[in-house]
């Protein structure tokens, strides 16, 4: 039985972040900033408040009738006793012989262009386990995105305002990356095991370090660029925000409107129409939160029966990070020519640069990613240079000029050739008709 390090890392990143947010909205109260310490409260409270109800809403706990696992959610100590239930029940399922299991069926990857079908027993601890590490892994995706991503951009922008850098700040924004990178990851690897559910997938070390690699690069500059945008133009980042958040929000239900497709109700026998509505709103709102720092490897679709888009859309990639590399160079450049005082010492072109080529190397982590180090590459109908070369050919088609354009365009430069030899013609018949005027004059 695999062991539940992923757990373990999930509950370590939300306890040590809850603790930091308290401790530094602590220190604001003492310096008096009390709008820092109610900002800093309420995007490390939210969170914790969103990461109980998903816990408890997997597990099912209400129609379960566990009032004490409700009030300890209710306590904020949900992720704690659950971390407590599922090293229990690893370390008491090797002791005690299950009268129970159930045999899965799950595809090997292909070899050779075969694919070997195989039976596995699964225990009920073993089938407890998976439950506990799917819910912990959407727990970390909603505390990265909802918490601690929001929480890391005002730390920075903090620091920006105050020229300083704590000791505490500067931790509590450590920890508040590795949260949100680590939330990156599980939605990449719930993305893969989602599409993929009817094969036996393996991530290697190398497919890890590459996800952590592009992730980290690609958080890191997209809250730089934003923090240093807001800190010279404030009016216009509440617009830049809304339009971002608001635009990824209505994205999934524009394409289920437009698919004409019944409204789901197998989310939940227990919920009603309404229940049904607000938890698909939590879901968009989520996928727009991911989106708003990096690009979701989980692509919601309303009218599946699964709420997620199977397909590898290579298209929607491509267009996704060339339109962000055009807004980070655009808020940069707006950076570069309003910035303050306060960027007195900084180098400016070389910052913009760097931040640029950091976002460049992100998305070369995610080629080699894609292209080498993805646990399923057999099964892509094409690969990820296949299907850029094609998005980019695409592009270029809807970029050429019509051809009758150039068609015309080419006439009218033959028609102007044909009038410059003629017209040079007739020059030359001119000067050489010129000495027999003067030969017959002098005659």
């Amino acid at each position: 039985m695999k062991f539940p390090g992923s757990v373990l890392v999930s509950l370590i990143l939300f306890v040590s972040e809850t603790a930091a947010a308290l401790c530094l909205s602590g220190a604001y109260r003492a310096a008096g900033d009390r709008m820092w310490q109610w900002l800093t409260l309420l995007f490390a409270l939210l969170p914790c408040a969103l990461v109980q109800l998903s816990l408890v809403f997997i597990h099912r706990d209400v129609s379960r009738d566990r009032p004490l696992v409700l009030l300890l959610h209710l306590l904020q100590l949900g992720p704690l006793v659950r971390c407590v239930e599922v090293f229990y029940i690893y370390f008491r399922a090797g002791r005690v012989e299950e009268p129970y299991v159930s045999i899965t069926k799950k595809r090997q990857m292909p070899k050779d262009g075969y694919s070997e079908e195989i039976e596995k027993e699964v225990g009920q601890a073993e089938g407890k386990l998976c439950t506990h590490r799917s819910a912990f892994s959407r727990a970390s995706v909603i505390q990265a995105f909802l918490g601690s991503a929001p929480q890391l951009t005002l730390q920075l922008y903090i620091c920006v305002l105050q020229q300083e850098i704590t000791a505490a700040r500067s931790i509590f924004m450590v920890l508040s990356l590795l949260s949100i990178v680590y939330g990156a990851l599980r939605c990449n690897i719930l993305a893969i095991k989602i599409k993929y559910d009817d094969y036996d997938v393996s991530v290697k070390p190398a497919a890890y370090l590459c996800i952590f690699m592009w992730r980290s690069f690609e958080i890191a500059t997209r809250v730089t660029v934003l923090v240093l945008f807001s800190s010279v133009l404030q009016i216009w980042t509440l617009p830049v925000v809304l339009v971002n958040f608001f635009g990824f929000f209505f994205y999934p239900w524009i394409l289920f409107w437009q698919s004409k497709s019944p409204f789901p109700e197998n989310i939940e026998k227990a919920l009603s129409r309404v229940g049904t509505t607000i938890v698909l709103c939590l879901l968009t709102f989520l996928y727009a939160g991911i989106n708003m720092f990096c690009w979701s490897a989980v692509q919601v679709k309303l009218n599946d029966p699964d709420l997620i888009n199977k397909s590898q859309n290579w298209y929607r990639l491509t267009v996704y990070y060339m339109l962000r590399f055009i807004e980070n160079a655009f808020l940069l450049l707006m950076w570069y020519i309003y910035k303050t005082d306060i960027y007195l010492y900084v180098c400016a072109p070389l910052l913009v640069l760097q931040l640029l080529i950091g976002y460049c190397m992100a998305i070369l982590f995610m080629l080699v990613f894609y292209q080498f180090c993805h646990p399923c590459k057999k099964l892509f109908s094409s690969s990820i240079s296949e299907g850029l070369m094609t998005c980019f050919k695409f592009l270029c088609f809807i970029c050429k000029p019509p051809k009758s354009t150039v068609l015309t365009d080419k006439a009218e430069v033959k028609s102007e050739n044909t009038d410059e030899t003629r017209s040079s013609s007739k020059t030359i018949d001119s000067q050489k008709g010129n000495p027999h005027q003067s030969v017959s004059s002098n005659a």
